[in-house]
C-alpha cells in the first residue's frame, strides 16, 4: 500500500515537472534590461530626499521629549555603526535590526514614541546612518567595530 502510494506520489511530482518545463519553453522569459541613466539619477535623488529627511529628524529635537537629537550622541550619524546591523544589542536583549535600535535611542534617552518600523520617518533615518557609512564594509553582527563619536559641547539639549 505505501509502495503504491510513492509510486502515485512520484508520477504526480514527475507530471507537474513535465507541465512545467513545458510552460518554460513556450513562454518568453527575459531579464530586465539594465537601468538607465536617467533611472539611476532619479533612484539617487530619491534617496538623497530620504538621507537629507534623516539628516533633518538626526540633528533635531522633534523626535523626543527633552530637548535632545540623535546627534547630540551621534553627530553624522558616528558610533551608530549601521553597517554592523543586524548584531546582538544589550541594551534590547536581543539581535536586531539598526531600526530597533533606533527605536530604543528615541524612547529612551530622548523620551520619545517609537516610529513606526515602515514610515517614512523610520526609513529616512535608516538612510541617513546607513549613507553617512558608505565606504565601510559591510560586517553584520560585529559588535567591537567602533568609530568614535564627536564630542558635542552646544545644541539642544545642553546648556
Amino acid at each position: 500500500m505505501i509502495k503504491v502510494k510513492t509510486h502515485r506520489f512520484i508520477a504526480s511530482a514527475g507530471v507537474a515537472v513535465i507541465v512545467a518545463t513545458a510552460f518554460l519553453q513556450t513562454t518568453s522569459v527575459s531579464a530586465r534590461e539594465p537601468f538607465t541613466q536617467a533611472e539611476l539619477a532619479q533612484q539617487y535623488a530619491e534617496l538623497q530626499k530620504m538621507v537629507k529627511m534623516g539628516d533633518d529628524l538626526w540633528h533635531s529635537g522633534k523626535l523626543g521629549t527633552n530637548g535632545l537629537a540623535c546627534g547630540n550622541c551621534h553627530p553624522d550619524g558616528a558610533a551608530s555603526n549601521a553597517h554592523t546591523y543586524p548584531k546582538w544589542q544589550a541594551q534590547l536583549g536581543a539581535v536586531s535590526p539598526l531600526r530597533d535600535m533606533i527605536n530604543w535611542c528615541i524612547e529612551v534617552p530622548l523620551a520619545g514614541k517609537a516610529l513606526a518600523p515602515s514610515s517614512k520617518e523610520m526609513q529616512a533615518m535608516e538612510a541617513y546612518a546607513t549613507y553617512m557609512h558608505r565606504g565601510f564594509t559591510l560586517m553584520p553582527g560585529e559588535a567591537t567595530m567602533q568609530h568614535p563619536s564627536v564630542a558635542v559641547k552646544a545644541g539642544p539639549g545642553y546648556p
